[in-house]
């Protein structure tokens, strides 16, 4: 008995393969996370009146306890909220992630470093959003619970909370770059654009030592990223060779 494959003639025309795939709907869950995150780092980022004030006058401030009571509690449920969004989104995304990627590319290393980063940000960013909810709550609807010592002390988990959680995407960068360039399964447009924003937050942080600065370029990296994958060309969304 002959088998499917048996029954291709020689010299007849191969079985034509189904369609490129060109759209990718699960990578925009790392667009999401990728804005929910600029926006509940960077764009609500908490800061005392008189701190702003001089920043505007190019003037260097140093906050107190005094100053809590200036803080917005508005700007700071926003950004929990948003961070909130960021994180679930984080997690949906590394799971497709594996579904998609690390079943398809089981030899491959750098696709869990991917994934792996993406969970190590998620559980940091839940503390560090987490921090901004409690002193926004604090500042609003249970305010006079603690005194300006107290919540101090919220404020200064807050300044960098929200920002060195987003460390762990350093390495989902680089291992992409790496799946880009040696495994071939990634754009390498889109690898040469993980490689630079990896190696040049890891740059930044080593020269000039501040903690939060992947919670700055990391965001905007994988919301690119998610965009860049959901409609562009690469081995790991391309369903003709699933």
């Amino acid at each position: 008995m002959s088998s499917t494959s048996d029954l291709t003639q020689p010299g007849a025309p191969a079985p034509s393969r189904a369609p490129r795939g060109r759209f990718a709907g699960w990578p925009l869950w790392a667009l999401l996370a990728g804005l929910a995150g600029t926006t509940g780092t960077v764009v609500t980022d908490l800061r005392p009146e008189a701190e702003l004030a001089a920043a505007d006058r190019g003037e260097q401030y140093i906050v107190t306890a005094a100053d809590m009571l200036s803080l917005d509690p508005l700007v700071g449920r926003i950004g929990f909220f948003a961070g909130l969004v960021s994180v679930l989104a984080l997690i949906v995304f590394a799971a497709a992630w594996r579904r998609h990627v690390d079943a398809r590319f089981a030899r491959s290393t750098a696709s869990r470093v991917v994934s792996g980063g993406v969970i190590a940000a998620s559980g940091a960013l839940a503390l560090g959003y987490g921090w901004r909810g409690a002193l926004a709550n604090y500042l609003g609807p249970e305010s006079g619970l603690w005194d300006g010592t107290g919540l101090f002390v919220y404020y200064v988990l807050t300044d960098f909370g929200a920002y060195i959680g987003w460390t762990g995407l350093i390495a989902s960068a680089l291992a992409m770059a790496w799946m880009a360039f040696r495994e071939r399964s990634v754009s390498r447009i889109l690898g040469t654009v993980a490689a630079l924003a990896g190696i040049a937050t890891l740059g930044a942080v080593f020269a000039s030592g501040v903690p939060g600065l992947p919670g700055v370029l990391m965001p905007i990296w994988l919301a690119i990223t998610g965009l860049w994958l959901a409609v562009g060309r690469s081995r790991i969304t391309d369903r003709a060779d699933a």
